[in-house]
């Protein structure tokens, strides 16, 4: 008996979710343009970073060839982004990763999918970080008085914790939280003017690089690197020195700097997913949802591929300022006042950032209310639409870390949520492409699910059995995945130092999953049609998965021992309460009660029926 009650609790961590539940209708107002979504994609994921990470990475890793890095790391996104377009036409409603893995691979995967998007939203490239980012900017505009105040008169000093309490970071999430609560079409409109004013600057800024540019500063000699570091290093003679700066030229740090510079510049383009979360607030989310993720991506690599060459063509890369490039780089060419500019576009930046990363956190906590996996009252909306409750707890716990904590260190933690959430999208197109569908041709695939199933001759269309066969093949990959991201992470000295065990590994790992690819490509998709679909499959979703784990091995052991303990959090809420509320599980309990009913009318009748005879 134990062992029934332990199976029935095991399937019941795998129900899925129906794409049209009975009885579950949208509370949202369907208000949202393409344009608002492309606006609302480019404000999240166009921030900052865009103002500083071009300098940093051009300085220390890439050299003038960050170009290349950002076309690299660009690629890599769309990948990603590709798989949220098409389930985003598919699965038009409110729940970005979270929903789209519960419809497909079961409650407890979604569970901890939406868990990570909260920890992405809350901690990382958003919300906390961002409005500590929006204080630290504004504060220096004025002369640095608030931190100055704050230093003097609350000074907190104990590890993990800020230096001083934010106020103004934590006041201005509230206040953010509170024009969020008020209506969906109000804060897409400021966002879509903070965003216009953004990309004029950063349009500002790649003319202005274009015009006082100097080919030359991306074909610098190794001899005035070595010249360089001599001056920095305070020693008057060149004799034995090295270039800390690179070889020069356009790879001034090889390869392995523009693949490293890739990785770094892959994060930049984090935030895109924040569309995926407004399917039930577009008026045509089916074209919608995916062109507002494409188009917001292409826009993103452009502004970054303009700033980033235009910044190297203004000032060799090796003085480039990490912390403030762009004023520094104005000054380099006499154009100082032009500082201002960036000023007020890096503001708007952070501003649109900060409103991009609080809108999709409270619809996730919505959805997940909704089906009873987190807290109900958290599903309350206004008379507008919007998710007031979730919006305004959500906004509190952020301003409470924004006043309290030291981020550094846990901004890597966002990097393991949005990453797993990637995955685990490109994992769920390989099941649902792959899944047993309802077709016309019911008869012919009842004969073909009966027959056996021959690689050499698959059946037409997906039944049961191809369907399992796929879905054992994705596991067997990601496994393979895992095991060759790990190899080439802990091995990559034996790599290259070609010693045979390291490659014979690497060799047997990447044969398995070229031949897992080939089988699942040999099985038929199912036939139903989307308005976007992910092209190249199962190659792309299976190079997505590559890249997303591989940049998660690259993450230390403190960042997964912090992780460990957010998600420890996260099952004790879903075990606590999750699984006894989960709406699905009261769905299939009243169908099964239902069942019997009718099953016990019916041997009723025939036993008094057999009676009368």
């Amino acid at each position: 008996m134990s062992c029934g009650v332990v199976k029935s609790f095991l399937v019941s961590l795998s129900r899925r979710k129906p794409l049209e539940p009975e009885g579950e209708q949208s509370t949202f107002n369907r208000c949202l343009t393409t344009l608002d979504l492309v606006a609302l994609g480019v404000g999240s994921t166009l921030g900052a970073g865009v103002y500083v990470l071009s300098g940093e990475v051009a300085r220390d890793t890439a050299g003038p060839s960050i170009i290349i890095s950002f076309f690299i790391a660009a690629l890599a996104s769309i990948f990603a982004g590709l798989c949220y377009a098409e389930f985003g036409s598919r699965v038009p409603k409110t729940g970005s990763a979270y929903l789209y893995s519960y419809v497909t691979v079961g409650e407890l995967l979604a569970f901890i999918t939406g868990w990570n998007l909260l920890l992405s939203y809350v901690i990382g490239k958003w919300t906390s970080s961002v409005a500590l980012a929006w204080s630290g900017t504004f504060d220096d505009l004025i002369g640095g008085h608030i931190s100055k105040y704050f230093e003097a008169h609350a000074a907190m000093g104990l590890p993990g914790l800020a230096p001083y309490p934010d106020v103004f970071a934590a006041v201005l999430i509230l206040l953010l939280s509170g024009v969020l609560a008020f209506g969906v079409k109000e804060s897409t409109t400021i966002n879509k003017i903070f965003t216009a004013i953004n990309i004029l600057v950063l349009l500002f800024v790649a003319i202005s690089g274009f015009i006082k540019g100097d080919l030359s500063n991306w074909q610098i000699s190794e001899e005035s690197l070595i010249n360089a570091t001599a001056a920095d290093t305070g020693l008057n003679s060149t004799a034995n020195v090295t270039s800390i700066y690179g070889v020069g030229g356009f790879f001034p740090y090889g390869l392995s700097g523009t693949l490293a510079g890739a990785a770094t510049c892959f994060y930049a383009f984090v935030g895109f997913d924040c569309i995926a979360t407004t399917g039930e607030e577009v008026k045509n989310p089916q074209k919608s949802v995916p062109l507002g993720i494409v188009a917001s991506l292409l826009i993103c690599f452009l502004a970054y591929f303009a700033v980033s060459a235009a910044l190297t063509l203004m000032m060799p890369y090796y003085e480039l300022n990490e912390k403030s490039p762009l004023p520094v780089a104005f000054d380099y060419i006499g154009w100082g006042p032009a500082k201002y500019a960036v000023a007020v576009g890096s503001l708007c930046a952070l501003s649109t950032s900060l409103l991009g990363s609080m809108f999709p956190m409270p619809r996730v906590m919505f959805a997940m209310a909704r089906d009873g996996l987190l807290f109900r009252p958290l599903t309350k909306v206004t008379s507008k639409g919007s998710p007031a409750v979730a919006t305004i707890s959500s906004g509190f716990v952020a301003a409470i870390m924004a006043l309290l904590f030291d981020l550094e260190a846990l901004v890597e933690m966002m990097s393991i949520g949005t990453l797993f959430a990637y995955t685990l999208v490109a994992i769920c197109i390989l099941i649902l492409r792959y899944q047993e569908g309802l077709s016309e041709d019911t008869d012919l695939q009842v004969i073909e699910s009966k027959t056996k199933f021959s690689f050499l001759k698959p059946p037409s269309s997906p039944n049961s059995s191809t369907s399992r066969a796929v879905t054992t093949l994705t596991v067997i990959s990601v496994v393979c995945v895992a095991a060759l991201c790990v190899t080439l992470t802990q091995a990559i000295d034996a790599l290259a130092r070609m010693e045979a065990w390291s490659i014979v590994v690497v060799c047997i790992l990447a044969a398995i999953l070229l031949l897992n690819m080939i089988l699942i490509w040999r099985h038929p998709q199912n036939a139903t049609r989307a308005t976007f679909m992910v092209p190249l499959v199962p190659a792309l979703p299976l190079l997505s998965t590559l890249i997303n784990v591989y940049l998660m091995v690259q993450l230390g052991g403190d960042t997964w021992l912090r992780y460990a303990i957010w998600m420890l959090v996260g099952l004790l809420i879903y075990f606590g309460y999750g699984v006894r509320n989960s709406v699905q599980r009261k769905r299939l309990m009243a169908s099964q009660t239902k069942i019997e009913t009718v099953s016990s009318k019916i041997d009723k009748d025939i036993i008094i029926n057999e009676e009368k005879f």
